[in-house]
């Protein structure tokens, strides 16, 4: 099971009490996947289709719970590769259908303005979820942080993009082809949505995955960092080594400033010792001891250089 059927599952078996949240959330659902129908004497319907058996049973109860409506149900193979099942529930063009259309404040010939009739938060989540349900989608946190919500009208994307500005959370809108995509990219903000949408379990196991991919991101970039650290110390002792050895061969011990011969038998003593370790045997500083390298380095170039 992927993690968005896991969300979606979670969300589907959120007990709403409230009548005004269940029509929030069946709103947000048929304007994701519903389509209209039409009927004779100026009467519409509407079509539902989903492939998560879940969600199709939680908009038929919503239907005959609230509306008693009684939608007739089918279910066919989907036709893509998985050939999930589809379920279709559908609201035939009828007086009953058209009252329930102009209730929910559904019509091809409306505006969509959603927000103006959600007057508490939490309508605005069991929206959110509504929209998530219908059609969204959430990466698995073990890949790249991404949750997005499909649909091919632009206005119902603004809903939804300004119910999660409601909450501070910083939706980004984007078209492809024909469709309209709300999207998230930042884990906290998908971490949030989560939280505000009821999926408390998906939560939990969101934020116990990241939390360990956080932390292996962390190990090896202070890996990685020690790792150079340590190729950058190697690479400047092998060159100090050279550079002492130069000056002692053509150079002669005996006829070099006392603080060069000084650091010259001290970094072929200690091949492999840092700068720092250095300057500690010698009693001087980092940059001091860095300063006498520099000298030895120009001396070397007036003499032709490392052989």
């Amino acid at each position: 099971m992927s993690f968005t059927e896991q969300v979606k599952n979670e969300l589907a078996r959120i007990q709403r009490d409230d009548r005004d949240c269940r029509v929030a959330e069946l709103l947000a659902l048929l304007r994701m996947s519903g389509s209209f129908i039409t009927g004779g004497h100026g009467r519409w319907g509407l079509e539902f289709s989903t492939g998560n058996s879940a969600v199709a049973r939680r908009v038929l109860v919503y239907l005959k719970k609230d509306f008693g409506l009684m939608p007739s149900t089918m279910v066919r193979q989907g036709r893509r590769l998985r050939k999930k099942n589809v379920y279709t529930l559908v609201v035939q063009p009828s007086a009953e259908g058209l009252a329930f259309l102009n209730t929910m404040g559904l019509s091809p010939l409306a505006g969509v303005e959603d927000m103006e009739n959600l007057k508490t938060d939490e309508e605005k989540r069991a929206y959110l979820a509504g929209a998530f349900l219908g059609g969204g989608s959430v990466s698995r946190p073990q890949s790249d942080y991404h949750l997005e919500m499909v649909t091919q009208s632009q206005k119902f994307a603004g809903e939804i993009v300004k119910a999660m500005k409601a909450f501070r959370m910083n939706a980004k809108l984007t078209d492809r082809k024909n469709d309209y995509i709300v999207y998230i990219k930042d884990g906290d903000e998908v971490s949030g949505f989560l939280q505000i949408v009821g999926a408390a379990q998906s939560y939990m196991d969101f934020e116990g995955v990241r939390v360990v991919k956080d932390m292996r991101n962390r190990v090896n970039r202070q890996v990685n960092c020690e790792t150079a650290n340590l190729q950058k110390t190697v690479d400047a002792a092998v060159r100090q080594s050279h550079l002492a050895q130069t000056l002692m061969d053509k150079v002669g011990e005996s006829s070099l400033p006392p603080k060069l011969r000084e650091a010259c038998e001290l970094r072929l003593a200690h091949p492999n010792a840092s700068l720092s370790e250095l300057a500690v045997i010698c009693g001087i500083t980092k940059s001091g001891l860095a300063h006498r390298f520099k000298k030895m380095e120009a001396m070397v170039a007036e003499l032709g250089g490392v052989e």
